[in-house]
């Protein structure tokens, strides 16, 4: 079974949104693309889902400023502005992602102690999310990754269904997803390929 992951396409990472990713924007109708496209069996969404206050949150450090480097569980953390906290616009899905199409919405950032950039478990890689278990149940054998950000959260989200999900291949898709700096993206792409994930381009799924 072939399932496609969109990560974290919200109106946050969005231009107008509390933490834009630059044309952000642009993968929303690749993405509802892919999803019209009948080459995937399921679809499942991840959406960043913080409380207010969070730890990742520039504003609960006092003298950091977003974008600094700090720290959270004794552990280097980026400080970022407040963003997609729970049950705010800027949490929700991009208005024009075809939302009512995916079957399965995966929360997570939802503990304050620590930030969790993929939809499978937490940046300390000591509480998973249960969707990597939910995808093998489903007899999930191939997964394309797409989405919000290149760099961050759609990396660390390809990695770990490598990781997590037996025997599973996956494939990034460079055209359906965005990235906060070229240099990340570049460097991101570059890990993605060294672990065995496959770099594609939409088209490579529409014709294939």
């Amino acid at each position: 079974m072939r399932a496609l992951l969109l990560v974290d396409i919200q109106n946050g990472f969005c231009p107008g949104g509390n933490l834009p990713v630059p044309e952000g924007d642009k993968v929303v109708a690749v993405a509802n693309r892919l999803i019209d496209s009948g080459k995937y069996q399921f679809i499942v969404a991840s959406q960043d889902w913080h409380p207010p206050g969070h730890g990742s949150f520039a504003s609960s450090h006092p003298g950091k400023q977003p974008f600094e480097m700090g720290e959270l569980a004794g552990k280097p953390q980026m400080m970022w502005p407040d963003h997609c906290v729970q049950y705010t616009l800027d949490s929700e899905l991009h208005p024009e992602l075809k939302a009512e199409e995916i079957d399965l919405i995966q929360q997570k950032g939802e503990d304050p102690r620590v930030d969790s950039y993929s939809a499978f478990r937490d940046n300390d890689h000591d509480a998973s999310t249960g969707l990597s278990d939910f995808l093998e149940d489903q007899g999930v054998t191939d997964l394309d990754v797409c989405g919000l950000a290149t760099d961050y959260c759609v990396k660390f989200s390809a990695i770990d269904a490598l990781d997590m999900i037996p025997g599973v291949r996956v494939r990034f898709i460079e055209d359906a997803s965005r990235g906060i700096t070229p240099e990340g993206v570049a460097t991101a792409i570059a890990e993605m390929k060294f672990r065995g994930i496959a770099i594609i381009d939409s088209r490579d799924v529409l014709e294939g």
